[in-house]
């Protein structure tokens, strides 16, 4: 057990809420970030977690705004403690083939999907190498790997997070700071279940595994990851896909 602070952006979504689970039964000090209390219902999804046996906090925050992480990090540090675990899962989609999409849907999913990766883990970077210690995870995307029909935004901003990944494990490491990601392939969640039927039938045939991943396997990941004696694992792409894409 731990009594680490670990933030997790974008907690309340599909995945982020079982990163939350696992993360605090394993006695993680847990906080998650909304952008929108009332919208996202996130007393109710607090109280969920509660109902559960998870004390999870949250914190307001607009993670594509730097200024907005700046306030957020104050607030968590000083009501809650130093933040020592960072899971950067926010994500958007805004698809559409480039030739038809509006600057602002690039702009929107690059602001949340990969300057909130700046934008956050700049807050607490400074505080994890004092400390000597630090575990950033960035879940990335399949499409940040291979592409998308649709996704030229959103693959950009996954295959740059990694990029982002790289560069910050190499700056780290003397620091005892590991930073890896994790790149999910098709996920049980809502934005899964927004897929057309029959166009979802058809990515769960082409499937090697033959079935969708579930949150808990990208949980399990990032419970392996951020543990203390996980310290040489570092700069890492994991890939949780169900063998859909395999790479060297």
């Amino acid at each position: 057990m731990t009594n680490r602070v670990a933030l997790v952006t974008g907690g309340n979504g599909g995945i982020g809420t079982e990163i939350c689970r696992q993360l605090a039964a394993a006695g993680y000090r847990v906080v998650t970030t909304c952008v929108d209390p009332d919208k996202e219902k996130i007393r109710e999804w607090q109280a969920a977690r509660k109902s559960e046996g998870y004390d999870i906090h949250w914190v307001q925050c607009d993670v594509s705004d730097f200024e907005s992480c700046r306030q957020m990090a104050q607030k968590v540090e000083a009501e809650v403690g130093p933040v020592e675990i960072l899971v950067n899962c926010a994500g958007i989609t805004r698809d559409s083939f480039l030739h038809k999409m509006d600057k602002a849907n690039w702009d929107a999913v690059i602001g949340v999907n990969l300057n909130s990766a700046f934008n956050v883990t700049r807050q607490f970077i400074q505080g994890m190498r004092e400390r000597g210690f630090g575990r950033i995870v960035n879940i990335s995307s399949i499409n940040g790997q291979t592409g998308q029909f649709g996704q030229t935004n959103y693959s950009a901003s996954k295959a740059g997070l990694h990029g982002f990944t790289m560069a910050l494990a190499k700056e780290s490491a003397r620091k005892n700071i590991t930073v890896n990601s994790i790149a999910p392939g098709y996920i049980e969640t809502e934005m899964t279940a927004a897929i057309p039927e029959d166009v979802r039938n058809e990515i769960i045939k082409s499937l090697p595994s033959g079935r969708l991943g579930q949150p808990h396997d990208i949980a399990r990941v990032v419970l392996f990851l951020v543990a203390d004696d996980a310290d040489y694992i570092n700069g890492a792409l994991i890939p949780v896909n169900g063998a859909q894409f395999c790479s060297f």
